[in-house]
C-alpha cells in the first residue's frame, strides 16, 4: 500500500507499506490486522493467514504481519481516510486518503518499494511461499 497524504505523494521507492495499524489493549493481532486491512483498503481478508515473524522497526515500533494467497484487485482500493493542516500553518484541515495507491508485485520489485523497516517480512515470505529465488 502507498500511504496517502501531501507527504508521500511524489516518494515511491521505499515508500510503499503493508497495511497496519494500532490494535487496542486486549485485541487480537490478527483481529486487528484483519479490521486494518479493510479499513485501508475496503476489502475483507478471505483465506488462511500465516503468522510471519514480528518485526522491530528502527523507532522501537513492532510489525506483526500475516501472509494471505488472495486474488484482490487493487483497482477496488477504498481507502479511510484523515484529516491534517494543509498547508501547514494555514489554519485549513484537509481530508488526504491513509493508503492512495495498491499494487501487486514481484517479491524482488517488493523489495525495491517496501520502507527498509519490512523488508524482513518479504525475505520470510519468499521462503514460506517457497521462493527463494525472489520471484
Amino acid at each position: 500500500m502507498h500511504p496517502g497524504g501531501p507527504f508521500w505523494r511524489e516518494r515511491d521507492a521505499g515508500a510503499w507499506s503493508i497495511p497496519k495499524g494500532e490494535f487496542l489493549p486486549g485485541e487480537d493481532p490478527l483481529a486487528a490486522a484483519q479490521r486494518e486491512f479493510r479499513e485501508e483498503t475496503g476489502a475483507a481478508v478471505e483465506g488462511e493467514c500465516v503468522p510471519l515473524t514480528p518485526i522491530r522497526q528502527a523507532g522501537g515500533k513492532v510489525v506483526q504481519a500475516w501472509a494471505v494467497a488472495g486474488d484482490w484487485n487493487p483497482d477496488r482500493l477504498r481507502s479511510n481516510a484523515f484529516t491534517m493542516e494543509w498547508p501547514p500553518g494555514s489554519g485549513r484541515t484537509r481530508a488526504f486518503p491513509e493508503v492512495d495507491r495498491a499494487a501487486w508485485f514481484t517479491l524482488d520489485e517488493a523489495r525495491g518499494k517496501i520502507v527498509r523497516g519490512q523488508t524482513g517480512f518479504l525475505t520470510e515470505l519468499a521462503v514460506v511461499a517457497g521462493r527463494e529465488g525472489g520471484q
